[in-house]
Parts: structure tokens; C-alpha cells; sequence
């Protein structure tokens, strides 16, 4: 019964470290995180931002850059964790928004000295999505003009040397 009781108040003590680690991480914006590096190097932060770019797995680890509108930052993360990522960010489709729980890092021992964030979990915020391009009729049509007065005037410069 007492190695029960004993086992018990082991586990909540834990279980209750564990919990105060994360909630006392502190959301930043990248810009935040690049002024006062050193306030911050080592500390767990939270940091939210659309995945951009490729998720480059390295062995069971893996890089994925968060951009949160100003800056993107490297997040370092369990190839686990990674695989939950289904869109990321270019020109054909808007990336999933994540919330990145980790340790900060100035210069990064690990990865040659580089600011990074070492995630220690994430959460989707919101899902990625396809983008559809819409041509810009304007645009077209000023070309289509530009391109009608150039076969004008090549036409033209061909009669005036007959």
C-alpha cells in the first residue's frame, strides 16, 4: 500500500514538472525571438507560423522553417512530429499553421551555431490548403495590346521597305 501511495506521488510530481515547463512557455514572434536572443537562448518558448518550404527529414529528425509573417525561423523536430504536416507553404498551396512548444536556441551547439528552435511538440492550428491562381485580366489584356502594337509596327517597318 505505501509503495503504491509512494509510486503514485512520484507520477503527479512529475506529471506536474512536466506541466508547469509547458505552461509557463512563452508565445514570441520571430521578430521578438532575433532582437533579444539572449533573453530568451535556452528557455522554453512557444512560436506559431505557417510551415514553408520542405520538411527535410534527417534520419528520425527532421528541419521544417515556420514563417510567422515577418521571419522564418528552423525549427528542429522528431521525424514524428514532422509527419503530421500535410501542407507546406509555396506558390501552389498555403502551409499548415502550426504551434511549435520548444527550446530556443541562439547558437545552436548541435547545428553548427545557428538560431533555431528545438520542438518539443506541436499543434496544428489550422490546415493548409491548395491555391488556386486566378489570372490577372489586366494584366492580360495590356499584354495583348503591347503584343497587338509590336505586330503593328512589324508589319508597318515590312511595307515601308517594299
Amino acid at each position: 500500500m505505501k509503495i503504491n501511495l509512494r509510486l503514485n506521488l512520484i507520477i503527479v510530481f512529475f506529471a506536474a514538472l512536466i506541466c508547469a515547463r509547458v505552461s509557463f512557455a512563452q508565445e514570441l514572434s520571430s521578430s521578438e525571438l532575433i532582437k533579444n536572443t539572449k533573453q530568451y537562448d535556452g528557455k522554453i518558448i512557444t512560436y506559431s507560423g505557417e510551415v514553408i518550404g520542405d520538411v527535410m527529414l534527417r534520419g528520425n529528425f527532421a528541419w521544417v522553417n515556420i514563417h510567422d509573417g515577418d521571419n522564418a525561423l528552423g525549427v528542429w523536430m522528431n521525424a514524428f512530429l514532422a509527419s503530421q504536416i500535410k501542407f507546406k507553404g509555396n506558390y501552389k498551396s498555403r502551409g499548415d499553421n502550426l504551434e511549435i512548444v520548444g527550446i530556443f536556441n541562439k547558437a545552436c551547439l548541435e547545428h553548427g551555431g545557428d538560431l533555431d528552435i528545438h520542438a518539443q511538440g506541436i499543434r496544428k492550428i489550422a490546415n493548409g490548403r491548395l491555391v488556386s491562381e486566378r489570372i490577372n485580366l489586366d494584366k492580360r489584356n495590356l499584354a495583348l495590346i503591347l503584343l497587338g502594337a509590336l505586330f503593328l509596327i512589324w508589319i508597318l517597318t515590312l511595307l515601308k521597305r517594299k
